[in-house]
C-alpha cells in the first residue's frame, strides 16, 4: 500500500482563505486563525489513526469541525480539505458539492452522527438528516 499523503496545517490554511472568499455566507465572515495548535493536532490524529482513507477523512472532517481553529469557516473549510485528502490520494469524495450538505455539516459539529455515519456519508453521500 503507498503511503498516504496528509494535508499540512498551513495548507488547510490557504484552504480556509480560499473557502471564505468563493463561498461567503456571513457578512462578517474572515479569515482569522485562533489556534494553529489545533490544526497540527487535527492532522496528527487522522495520521495516526487506524482504518482505511475513507474513516481517516472522516476523522479529519469532524476534527476540523469541532477543533473551530478559525473565526469563520469552519465546516466549510473541514469539507474541502477532507475533499482534498482524498483527491490527494487518488479518491473522491461521495458527498456532491451542495449547499443542502451544511445542515449535516451542522450535525457533524453537534456530535449528532457517529464516526460510521460520517464515514458512510463522506464515501457514499448518504446520511440521515439532521433533525436539531
Amino acid at each position: 500500500m503507498a503511503q498516504l499523503l496528509y494535508p499540512s496545517a498551513e495548507e488547510i490554511i490557504e484552504l480556509n482563505v480560499l473557502v471564505l472568499s468563493v463561498i461567503r455566507v456571513k457578512k462578517g465572515d474572515r479569515h482569522q486563525l485562533l489556534g494553529p495548535g489545533k490544526l497540527r493536532q487535527v492532522v496528527a490524529e487522522c495520521m495516526e489513526s487506524e482504518g482505511g482513507i475513507y474513516k481517516k477523512s472522516g476523522i479529519l472532517l469532524c476534527g476540523l469541525v469541532r477543533a473551530h481553529a478559525f473565526a469563520s469557516g469552519n465546516r466549510r473549510t473541514a469539507f474541502v480539505a477532507a475533499k482534498k485528502f482524498l483527491e490527494m490520494n487518488g479518491n473522491k469524495i461521495g458527498v456532491a458539492d451542495s449547499p443542502e450538505n451544511a445542515r449535516v455539516l451542522q450535525g457533524v459539529r453537534d456530535g449528532y452522527y457517529s464516526e460510521e455515519e460520517i464515514v458512510e456519508w463522506v464515501e457514499h453521500g448518504k446520511i440521515r438528516p439532521y433533525l436539531r
